[in-house]
């Protein structure tokens, strides 16, 4: 089952399975694949999900994924984090473990794999070859203009869900 939430824009090439809930303004792109095999994925409102992306709850038992809102799922970035906050970003190729969860504001690099069982301090940058940690001095900006441009763009050349 899944329920799209008012204003969100998901591209009918998108795969969705299982017991799925996409909130409102969020926009998924065409080839994004979110899985549902373990338990519901309840994805919040204004969060961007682009192409290739993965996002999967394969953890067992029953286990609910939530993600918040505002968050930004770049290019080919797989999340099977039960615990995402707000206004986080995966960046391209990026990859995030089950029992890895973002707080609020950080920012996996692109190419940066983080599988290690904490949950990462508000505005903290995983970045680089060695994935070094530092703590961001301000958050990711807000990602609204992308949002709505997306949200004219994207039903212009896509079938919408």
């Amino acid at each position: 089952m899944t329920y799209i939430g008012p204003g969100a824009i998901v591209c009918s090439t998108a795969q969705l399975v299982g017991d799925i809930t996409i909130g409102a303004r969020t926009v998924v792109h065409p080839g994004a694949r979110i899985v549902a095999t373990s338990g519901p994925v309840i994805i919040g409102e204004d969060n961007i999900v682009e192409e290739g992306v993965e996002i999967v709850n394969d953890a067992g038992e029953e286990a609910v994924m939530i993600i918040g809102n505002s968050n930004i799922f770049e290019v080919g970035s797989e999340s099977h984090s039960l615990k995402i906050g707000n206004r986080n970003i995966l960046e391209a190729k990026s990859f995030l473990g089950t029992k890895t969860f973002l707080s609020y504001g950080c920012v996996v690099g692109a190419g940066c794999k983080v599988t290690t069982a904490e949950i990462l301090p508000e505005m903290c940058a995983v970045t680089g070859g060695d994935c070094d940690r530092r703590v961001m001095d301000q958050e990711p900006g807000e990602q609204k203009e992308q949002r709505d441009l997306l949200a004219k763009v994207l039903p212009a050349h896509h079938k919408i869900m």
